[in-house]
C-alpha cells in the first residue's frame, strides 16, 4: 500500500510503498517452491531440502530477492493507482530501506505528466500549398506505369552501350591470384548503374556478344582491408546484351494496366489521383504547421522519462517494420556500424518533438472539453479495420476502446484548430497556369501512324 507522497522535483515524486509481512510471507513460499529443485543440502534428496533448513545454512534472507520481483509489480501498480499521479515512463531510483518477515518497505521516483500551459491555439494563420496538376507530372506518373510494365529484350547486332543491361561471366585477380567473391557466372549489370568499382562498366561499353576480355581497375582506398588500394584484372566474358522496351502509351496500354479503355480515361484517372494525393498533403502541411505554432507557443518542463518512453515507441516500431521485411534491429545496427545506445541518440530529437505535440493534443482537449461519441468511436474502428483490410470484431479485440478513443479526441482537437485557424490558399505557379487541368496544348492531330513501341535504348 503506499505510505506517503512527496513531490521532491519538478514533475517527479517520490513514492513510499509499504508490504504487509503476510503477503511478503506468501511471496517468500512461493520463491521457495520455485527454487527447491535446484538446492542440494546434505541429509535431503535434491529438491526436497524444507525451507527452514535452506535458511539456516544459507541465511533467512535466501529468498527475499525473488520474493520480491513477485510482489513488486502489484504492489508499485496499486500504489500509483492510490496516488493519482498521471504516471509517465517507468519507476526508478528504487531503494529498500526495509525487508524481513514482518514486510517491506519501498521508495521509488517517477515521473508525471506535465502541466501544459498553451499559449495562442485559436485563430492561428496558414497557407495551403497549391493542388494544381501540371501535365508533367501526369506525364511522370504514366511514364512509372511504363516502366513497371517494361520487358527486357535481347539485341545482338551491336555493341554494349551505357543503360543496356550486360550479362556477363567475370573473374577477379590481383597480382595474378583469383580472391574471394571477385566471380560470377551470367551476372547481369545494368551498364551506368555505378553497382560495380569504379571505372569496371565504362570498359563493357563497346564490347560485343560472345567477347572475351579483360578489365582493369583499381579498388578503392576505402574498400575491405584486403583489397583496398590495390589494382585488380576481371576476366570478362560477355553472353547476351538486354535493353528495356516499354510498352506504347495508347488505349491497349490503357486497357492492359487499368480498368478503362482509353488512354485519355487513363489520364484522366491519374490525373483525379494526383490531386486527391496533393489535397491530403497539403492538408497534412496545413495541420503540421498549425500545430507547430501551437508547440511553439506552449510552456512546458517535459520529463525525460516521457522523451525515453517515446524512444522506446520508435524503437519498436521500427524493429516490427524491419521483422515486416524478414530483417531484425540488430542485424540493421550491424550493418550500419551502429550500437543500439547511438541508435536511441539519434532518435532522441524526434520523440522529443513527438511528446510536445502529443501535450499539446491533449491540452487542447482539456481545454475545449473534447469528447468521443459512441458513434465517432466505431467509425474510427471501422477506419482501422478497413486500413489493415481487417474484421472490425477483430480489430476491437485487438485495440482496447480507451486507444481509440484517445484517437478520436485527438482528430477532434486538430481539426477544431484547424477550423479555428485563418487558412490562405497558395496561388499556383505561373507554369502550372498556364496548363489548364494538367493538360498540354497540342497541334492538330496528323494521320495516325502505325503502332509501335517506345524502347529505352536503339536496339538496331
Amino acid at each position: 500500500m503506499l505510505k506517503s507522497t512527496n513531490n521532491v522535483e519538478k514533475n517527479v515524486y517520490e513514492l513510499e510503498i509499504t508490504i504487509d509481512g503476510e503477503k511478503f510471507e506468501a511471496a517468500i513460499q512461493k520463491a521457495y517452491l520455485k527454487q527447491r529443485k535446484d538446492i542440494t543440502i546434505k541429509g535431503f534428496r535434491k529438491g526436497k531440502a524444507p525451507r527452514a533448513f535452506i535458511e539456516k545454512m544459507y541465511g533467512e534472507g535466501v529468498f527475499y530477492e525473488d520474493a520480491l520481483e513477485l510482489v513488486y509489480p502489484e504492489a508499485v501498480s496499486e500504489a500509483i493507482v492510490e496516488s493519482k499521479l498521471e504516471v509517465v515512463g517507468s519507476p526508478y531510483d528504487l531503494e529498500v530501506p526495509e525487508i524481513g518477515k514482518d514486510g517491506v518497505v519501498l521508495k521509488l521516483k517517477v515521473a508525471v505528466k506535465p502541466e501544459v500551459k498553451l499559449g495562442e491555439y485559436k485563430g492561428l494563420k496558414a497557407t495551403r500549398p497549391a493542388c494544381k496538376v501540371a501535365a508533367d507530372e501526369v506525364k511522370a506518373e504514366l511514364a512509372k506505369m511504363q516502366e513497371q510494365n517494361s520487358r527486357m529484350v535481347s539485341v545482338e547486332k551491336r555493341a554494349v552501350k551505357k543503360n543496356d543491361t550486360a550479362v556477363i561471366d567475370f573473374e577477379g585477380f590481383v597480382d595474378g591470384v583469383a580472391f574471394d567473391g571477385g566471380k560470377a557466372e551470367k551476372y547481369e549489370l545494368v551498364i551506368g548503374s555505378g553497382s560495380f568499382i569504379p571505372g569496371f562498366e565504362d570498359q563493357i561499353i563497346g564490347h560485343k556478344i560472345g567477347e572475351e576480355f579483360d578489365v582493369n581497375v583499381t579498388f578503392p582506398a576505402e574498400y575491405q582491408e584486403d583489397l583496398a588500394s590495390k589494382d585488380a584484372v576481371f576476366k570478362i566474358k560477355l553472353h547476351e546484351i538486354k535493353v528495356k522496351e516499354l510498352p506504347a502509351l495508347d488505349d491497349e496500354f490503357a486497357k492492359d494496366v487499368s480498368e478503362f479503355d482509353t488512354l485519355d480515361e487513363l489520364k484522366k484517372s491519374v490525373k483525379a489521383q494526383l490531386e486527391d494525393a496533393k489535397k491530403a498533403d497539403a492538408d497534412n502541411k496545413v495541420i503540421n504547421d498549425l500545430l507547430e505554432e501551437v508547440v511553439k507557443g506552449m510552456e512546458v518542463d517535459i520529463p525525460n522519462a516521457m522523451v525515453e518512453e517515446e524512444v522506446d515507441n520508435i524503437v519498436n516500431n521500427f524493429n516490427y517494420r524491419l521483422q515486416s521485411q524478414g530483417l531484425d534491429l540488430n542485424t540493421y545496427l550491424s550493418y550500419t556500424g551502429m550500437d543500439m545506445e547511438k541508435f536511441r541518440e539519434g532518435n532522441k530529437d524526434t520523440a522529443t518533438e513527438n511528446v510536445k505535440y502529443n501535450l499539446a493534443i491533449e491540452a487542447i482537449i482539456k481545454a475545449e472539453g473534447v469528447e468521443a461519441t459512441e458513434d465517432e468511436i466505431n467509425a474510427e474502428y471501422e477506419t482501422v479495420a478497413k486500413s489493415y483490410n481487417m474484421d472490425v470484431e477483430t480489430v476491437k479485440k485487438a485495440i482496447p476502446a480507451d486507444s481509440i478513443t484517445a484517437q478520436v479526441k485527438a482528430n477532434k482537437a486538430v481539426q477544431f484548430v484547424k477550423d479555428n485557424a485563418k487558412i490562405t490558399d497558395e496561388k499556383a505557379t505561373k507554369k502550372a497556369a498556364e496548363k489548364k487541368d494538367g493538360e498540354e496544348k497540342v497541334p492538330a492531330k496528323k494521320p495516325a501512324a502505325k503502332k509501335t513501341t517506345k524502347k529505352a535504348a536503339d536496339a538496331e
